[in-house]
């Protein structure tokens, strides 16, 4: 029996995937099985890894029965031999020890239920600014408790260097198909069931970006869905829920206010807008006052405090003055994306 299983759902990657194929067959953990299922693909990958599965009994090759990723990753997950699945995708590249560190974490760590690792981009010329800050911020969301507490900002995993408890994530239902993405719809069920989720600090993942990218490209992967899908699973957050009643925002912009309204049209109302810019200052917006942060210093009982600001460098500087007035993140307020 092997010690881990690899998930590789394919589709027309015949460009990367013998990158791809040759890094995991550089593991230094090598009792693993592969589980490559091509999606209906036109090119040449399902030949390429079938002539690999011919001289490698490791290789298990299936077609997807169904059609797209989410039927593609819950038919290789069915097909799973061990308890531990490991995701990949054809056009990236694990590092030799990703397998062996993740193995012996989650053996370490019985109550981690999803274990994700540090990643690094390439091809570097084609790596955009907001892309470098959103890989800064997910490789420096390590512990469960980070984790929990920043979950609503982006997804804090690229979903093929995560490592998951099989039976878990069959309990809860396996990968759902929708308008949004996956795998952030999984991460997102994980925490709102109260599994914990941490990630290795070490880059043990190579993760390829391109324009025609899947998470570039489709609309399960917009920010309206991203935005949709983190009001969804808000609405049902244990933490707001107790201070329904007595929210605050902070971000009263029209960007902002935007971002936010899926949330409101879920009954949420804020007591008050938080702003620092003077000229929103003082007025109303559907009859809700915007105040400046001072605001939060007076007000009893505390509001909680959903942060919609988005713009670089800002959440470090509101979380310095949410702290400043003895708010605790995750128990006084949360960052949202």
């Amino acid at each position: 029996m092997p010690q881990i299983s690899v998930l590789l759902p394919f589709r027309n990657m015949e460009q990367t995937l013998d990158e791809c194929l040759a890094s995991i067959n550089g593991q230094t953990l090598k009792d693993y099985e592969l589980l490559a299922v091509n999606d209906h693909s036109t090119d040449g990958s399902r030949a390429l890894v079938a002539n690999l599965a011919a001289n490698d009994s490791r290789i298990r090759l299936f077609d997807n029965k169904g059609n797209g990723l989410v039927d593609a990753l819950n038919h290789g997950l069915s097909k799973a031999r061990t308890g531990l699945v490991a995701r990949m995708d054809g056009d990236d590249v694990m590092h030799p020890r990703r397998l062996e560190r993740q193995f012996e974490h989650m053996q370490h760590h019985p109550e981690v239920a999803l274990l994700g690792c540090a990643t690094r981009l390439f091809p570097e010329h084609v790596i955009l600014n907001g892309y470098r800050e959103y890989i800064r911020w997910q490789n420096s969301c390590n512990t469960p408790e980070q984790i929990a507490d920043e979950i609503y900002i982006e997804s804090p995993f690229a979903h093929p260097g995560v490592v998951f408890r099989k039976q878990i994530v069959e309990r809860l239902g396996g990968y759902r198909d929708g308008p949004f993405p996956e795998d952030y719809e999984l991460w997102l069920r994980l925490h709102r069931a109260g599994y914990r989720m941490a990630k290795l600090p070490e880059i043990l993942l190579d993760w390829r970006e391109y324009p025609s990218r899947t998470s570039r490209v489709d609309l399960r992967y917009s920010r309206d869905a991203f935005d949709r899908l983190r009001a969804d699973y808000l609405s049902r957050e244990h933490r707001l829920l107790k201070k329904r009643d007595c929210l605050a925002i902070w971000g009263a912009g029209r960007k902002t206010r935007k971002r936010c309204k899926p949330l409101l049209q879920k009954g949420f109302k804020p007591i008050a807008w938080i702003d620092i810019d003077p000229k929103k200052i003082g007025n109303r917006l559907e009859g809700v006052p915007v105040v400046d942060p001072g605001w939060l210093g007076e007000t009893m009982p505390k509001p909680y405090v959903l942060v919609y600001v988005a713009n670089h460098g800002a959440r470090e500087l509101i979380a310095r003055d949410l702290h400043r007035f003895g708010y605790k993140r995750g128990t006084d307020y949360l960052m949202v994306g």
